[in-house]
Order: C-alpha cells, then structure tokens, then sequence
C-alpha cells in the first residue's frame, strides 16, 4: 500500500526575484511526519525578473514535480487549485509628505461632504425645529443640540468602523474590511484568471 500525501494550496504566496518557492512555502502538507519532512523542502518555483510581478502555480504542475522525486506516493489535493505567487522587489518606505498631503485631502473632502450633506437636508433648520417642539422656544444656534450632534458623528464613525484607536471594539469584521476583503479576493482571482490565459495562449502559439 501507497504512502499517502494530502497537499492543500495556499490562495497566495509572496517572494522576491531570486528567492525559491518549496512546497512547504506554497501549501498545507497533511501524511506521516517522515514523508512530510522529505518533501516539505521540494522547489517548486524559482522566481525571476523576467517573470513579471504575478504567477500561477496549478496544482497538476505541483503534483507532477512530487512524483518525479517521489514516485511512490500517492498524492492527493485538496482546497484552492492555483497558489497565486506575488513577486515583489525591494519596497520603499513611504513618503511622510505624501502621506500627511492625502490625509488632510481626506480631512478636507471628507468635511465638505459632511457639510453639504447637512445642508442638502437642511440640518440647522432641523436642529431649530426640534428644539422649538422640546423647549417651546426659538432659538436660531441651539448648541445644546449641535454640539452633541457634531460629537455623535465622530463616535458614530468609530463604531461604524469597527476601531477606536488601535483596539478592535468587535471581534466582527468591519465594513471598510469586509470591503477591502473583497477587493483583494477579487484582485487575485482576475489574476489567477489573466495569468491562466497568458500561459494557455503562449501554449497554443507553440504548437505548430
């Protein structure tokens, strides 16, 4: 009877120019201890330049390269059948300049957002009208009902936003995660797609 070997693909993996990808660094390994070890360590990837900055690795390819140093195994797979591999160079820190300009861009666009919203619905009025049915009295600045107002905004945020400062106030995900989540999900999976019909076109233009 065949030694087993249950192999599950990681949906990404990030390396450098240069720097191989083994089968450990790829994927969830699932056999006996002593199999496992032997080919935890197989190269599975060698990154280059040229490569670009994106590559899929199927899990046929990483199959096949088991068995050609492991004929004796029985591998199976499960989960994602592509590893999206991110080939990245040296990053640059970022510029404090440019960071702080897009933060007070944001300040700024987002208060004028807030700010026409408010007088779209016409909030001051609203304010005034509130304030006359609880008091009896007309009053054109009710700051008692402003400021709390203004106050409760930025709270609201926080909350919203799942974050205060840098403690999670739920273990739930917030919106902008789920958001950005999504976004990257989405990112990987048209690259895996883009790379899948680069690699199938280059191998239809090689048969003659």
């Amino acid at each position: 009877m065949k030694d087993m070997l249950t192999i599950r693909l990681k949906k990404k993996a990030v390396t450098k120019p240069g720097q191989p990808l083994y089968l450990k660094d790829i994927s969830r390994l699932d056999s006996k201890e002593e199999i496992a070890c032997k080919v935890k360590d197989l190269i599975i990837y060698d990154p280059q330049v040229q490569h670009g900055n994106f590559y899929v690795i199927d899990v046929v390819d990483v199959m096949n390269i088991i068995h050609k140093h492991f004929p004796e195994l029985d591998v199976r797979h499960a989960g994602p059948p592509q590893t999206l591999v991110e080939i990245s160079g040296h990053s640059r820190p970022p510029s404090v300049i440019l960071v702080l300009l897009v933060m007070i861009l944001l300040f700024i666009g987002s208060g004028l957002a807030i700010m026409n919203f408010h007088m779209d619905v016409s909030m001051p009025q609203v304010h005034e009208r509130i304030y006359y049915l609880v008091t009896g009295e007309h009053k054109s600045s009710p700051l008692i009902m402003q400021i709390p107002y203004s106050l409760g905004i930025g709270i609201g945020i926080f909350v919203f936003f799942n974050r205060l400062i840098k403690k999670r106030l739920k273990e739930e995900p917030s919106p902008l995660e789920l958001e950005m989540f999504m976004y990257q999900e989405n990112i990987e999976q048209y690259m895996i797609d883009h790379e899948k019909r680069k690699e199938d076109s280059g191998r239809h233009e090689s048969v003659p």
